[in-house]
Formats: structure tokens, sequence, C-alpha cells
């Protein structure tokens, strides 16, 4: 299962390095620091793969795989709550 945004879902990464989001459906627009923009940017990365995304993040980061694929989870639930990805087989 991969990890897409919505249609219409824009993303911008700032000078200061936060991520802004913005649905032109339902007009919301979320911004988020600089390490979900690294999460971000690493599961667009790896083509919505979150083990991907977890284990390139975990490398770098030097924290256990599994506990970043957990807050990847927790992150993108939250996107799909507001409306931002939805999954894709």
């Amino acid at each position: 299962m991969a990890i897409r945004p919505e249609p219409g879902v824009t993303a911008v990464v700032l000078e200061n390095g936060y991520l802004e989001l913005y649905s032109q459906h339902s007009g919301t627009r979320i911004c988020w620091g600089p390490v979900n923009t690294a999460m971000w940017l690493a599961i667009r990365q790896h083509d919505g793969q979150l083990d991907a995304a977890a284990d390139l993040l975990a490398t770098l980061w030097d924290v256990d795989p599994l506990y970043m694929r957990s807050d990847l989870d927790v992150w993108v639930s939250e996107l799909g709550d507001a409306g931002l990805v939805r999954n894709e087989p």
C-alpha cells in the first residue's frame, strides 16, 4: 500500500523548512515543522512506501526503524483525517 496526496493537494517547503499542505477542495491549509518536512520528503522519495521512508529516516536520525515507522503511521493518519492523503493499493 502506498500513501498518496489527495487530488488537489499541493505541498510547498517554505524558506524556514516548514511544510505547507493545502487542499484546493476543502480549503484546508496546514503547516508542519522541519521534522515533518523530512518525513514528507522521504515518503515522496520512496513513492509513498512507508517502510522504505521509515528505514531511510531511521538511518539518518539513528533511531529504531520500528519507532520511526510508528511515528510515520501516526502522522499519516493525521494527514488522512485532514483529507490530505489517501492509501492506494
